[in-house]
């Protein structure tokens, strides 16, 4: 089955599925599931135009554990993708396969988020501003578990970059 079908047919269904069956291809250096979903490692990380040393650098991430899309490999090389859309290269050993998410609103609004006790939860134990990062400890398909500084709870899964529509994260 393709992984847009696999992908579609999640969406339609409402059932949680892996990231590999969503992305039903394999990177030619790791043979993890491309594209995929990790974290930069590190406080800066230099991204290129190209998967060498010698591309020049277009942007320097400053925030560690930023969750980032790898959607090709070439030798140690990884293309990812963030949350704004911009592609890059970078080198393999500033990526981590931690999962971290990105809460966004709904459209480009401002709007606080909530965070609830549980999944559908009956609480709302905080209310997070857009593009506050925090760690996935779960998924179950509709629902991710996030933590941070000052805030363990909850999140709609469709309001967080870092995990596709109906990824279970365990």
């Amino acid at each position: 089955m393709s992984a847009a079908l696999v992908a579609v047919m999640a969406a339609f269904t409402g059932a949680p599925v892996s990231a590999a069956e969503i992305t039903g291809s394999l990177g030619s250096q790791t043979r993890l599931p491309v594209p995929r979903f990790v974290s930069l490692k590190s406080e800066r990380v230099n991204a290129r135009m190209g998967p060498t040393r010698e591309h020049q650098v277009v942007w320097i991430y400053q925030r560690a554990g930023l969750p980032v899309e790898v959607t090709a490999e070439f030798d140690n090389w990884r293309r990812i993708r963030d949350h704004d859309g911009t592609e890059t290269w970078v080198f393999h050993s500033m990526l981590s396969g931690r999962r971290t998410g990105i809460v966004m609103p709904r459209g480009n609004s401002s709007e606080l988020v909530s965070l609830m006790n549980r999944p559908g939860g009956d609480r709302v134990v905080a209310r997070l501003e857009p593009k506050v990062q925090g760690m996935v400890r779960a998924c179950n398909g509709n629902w991710c578990r996030i933590t941070g500084q000052g805030f363990d709870g909850w999140i709609e899964q469709t309001r967080l970059w870092g995990v596709y529509p109906n990824e279970k994260v365990e």
